[in-house]
């Protein structure tokens, strides 16, 4: 064990949980009430709203498997630089608007606005469910990212022996999120942003220096993993699959229910736009994170014999504590996996308890109780923040850690199912709640087809145009799909003169009015 290295881990990882426990009484509010548990009272500024969304979209996960994609398999693992930037001028349009309707009419998720738009509870169940399923193998894969810096200070991962670290971190989680709700993880966001900055600054200034530069990493690494494969007669090959992998990624990141729950929390339309003015910064940090991945490959990491036994358990994953572990001393060792660790208990929390949202009003109060008062609801929330934290948890404990990546491709698969409800329904009604349905399952169904089909191992799915191959992300070949199904039924609808269902928004609520 890195006796150092895991004292500094264990006072950083106690020292945010206090905060946790803190945030309870941090901008005080009525904990009894979902609208203050689940969403902080929706009174988060521009700089809290800025690290909690930092925190809640760039994740442990992303700081690992980012730099392990491109150790791995190179220059395709920068598809998430473009699609950092596409991200925000879509959401700089999009989100402000739902935030007005929601904070007008109560809302609390997505499917809220969606029942309400569409007068259709089985559309917004289908929203909701999308949203919990793909958000447990989220949750899990924060868990990979602390189980692999466990490992890396020199604990056994594996056995029953191996778990206690995790269920106690994740024990930790539990307590604190039950107390404080989404105050837990925007007070914690702020440290953990900090020793980020903190740990890519100085790798990315003392590693280079110790490698020869720059120029030496770039001329060290192969062809082949510094270039796309470029289009030939028979395939667009790596354009193609880059190219649909970002903008796949940047329309379905926002979808999730977590990413919904930290805009939602904002104090006003203009604090969302702000944020999305200014969180390119982070896009910044995950470029030069990417390079880490050159840095590991370049240095030789997997085939030192000292961590042999961690690349065979954890694979490309434990190519950046790998290169930490080889590169810095102990205490600096211990600030970074703290970095990695504490990542992971940020989105880890926001995702437990945007799917207890999720659960608690539409399909909780909608199908099982709707009586339930304001108290109730946020105890059942509670609760089902609790439940997902332990399903998340069993993912990894019974489940090896590649199935659990595997699930994940399967997320973003899903969530961009949701898209033609939500954001389409900011926009116009002219799709009608039905054909929004079957072109939901067509979706979800053609997508869960194609990473089957790939064998749960990638999420590129080759369609053939003539005599050509086209790679490209599943979802966004499957969302194609939802929205042709969506537009075609919808049509029929109106012209067999069938009876839409009641909109129960007004047409004043979708102006742009500039808040805040």
């Amino acid at each position: 064990m890195n006796v150092t290295a895991t004292i500094i881990f264990v006072v950083l990882f106690v020292g945010v949980a206090l905060l946790g426990f803190y945030a309870a009484n941090w901008r005080k509010g009525d904990m009894g009430l979902l609208d203050e548990w689940g969403l902080g009272g929706r009174r988060f500024g521009t700089v809290v709203t800025w690290f909690l969304l930092g925190g809640d979209l760039y994740t442990a996960y992303t700081f690992v498997a980012i730099p392990a994609l491109v150790f791995g398999a190179g220059a395709v693992g920068f598809f998430a630089l473009p699609y950092t930037i596409l991200i925000y001028p879509f959401a700089f349009v999009v989100f402000p608007k739902l935030w007005s309707i929601a904070k007008r009419h109560g809302y609390v998720t997505s499917a809220d606005f969606v029942s309400a738009r569409y007068g259709s509870r089985m559309l917004a169940l289908a929203v909701a469910v999308t949203g919990i399923l793909a958000t447990m193998p989220y949750i899990a894969l924060q868990l990979v990212g602390i189980e692999v810096v466990i490992g890396g200070l020199g604990f056994q991962t594996t056995g029953l022996v191996g778990d206690i670290p995790l269920i106690i971190a994740f024990a930790i989680l539990a307590a604190y999120t039950y107390t404080s709700g989404l105050r837990a993880p925007a007070m914690i966001a702020i440290v953990k942003d900090i020793l980020i900055y903190i740990t890519i600054a100085v790798a990315i200034i003392v590693i280079p220096q110790q490698m020869g530069g720059f120029s030496h990493i770039f001329a060290s690494v192969p062809s082949a993993k510094l270039l796309l494969k470029a289009p030939d007669a028979g395939s667009l090959n790596g354009y193609s699959a880059y190219a649909t992998l970002a903008l796949g990624s940047a329309l379905a990141l926002f979808l999730y229910p977590h990413s919904i729950t930290a805009v939602l929390s904002s104090s006003s339309g203009n604090t969302i736009r702000r944020n999305m003015a200014l969180l390119p910064a982070y896009s910044l940090v995950l470029g030069l994170l990417a390079l880490l991945g050159f840095m590991a490959l370049v240095a030789g990491v997997g085939t030192m014999p000292e961590f042999a036994s961690y690349f065979k358990q954890y694979g490309a994953n434990f190519a950046v504590p790998a290169l930490f572990l080889h590169f810095f001393p102990s205490w600096f060792v211990g600030i970074a996996f703290a970095a990695i660790g504490i990542g992971a208990l940020v989105p880890a929390a926001i995702m437990s308890i945007a799917a207890a949202n999720l659960y608690t009003r539409n399909i909780h109060k909608e199908f099982f109780n709707k009586n339930i008062d304001g108290k109730g609801e946020t105890h059942v929330a509670k609760t089902v923040s609790l439940v997902v934290k332990v399903g998340a948890l069993a993912f990894i404990i019974f489940l090896p850690v590649t199935y659990a990546v595997q699930l994940q491709l399967l997320g973003g698969i899903w969530i961009i199912q949701t898209l033609p409800a939500i954001v389409l329904g900011l926009y116009t009604r002219f799709l009608d709640h039905r054909g929004l349905l079957l072109g939901w399952a067509v979706g979800i169904t053609s997508g869960t087809w194609m990473a089957i089909t790939l064998q749960l191992k990638g999420s590129i799915f080759a369609i053939h145009v003539g005599g050509l191959a086209i790679p490209g992300y599943a979802a966004i070949w499957s969302l194609i799909l939802n929205i042709v199904v969506a537009v075609v039924v919808s049509l029929l609808v109106k012209v067999t003169g069938m009876k839409r269902a009641a909109d129960r928004t007004a047409p004043g609520d979708y102006l742009d009015i500039v808040e805040g």
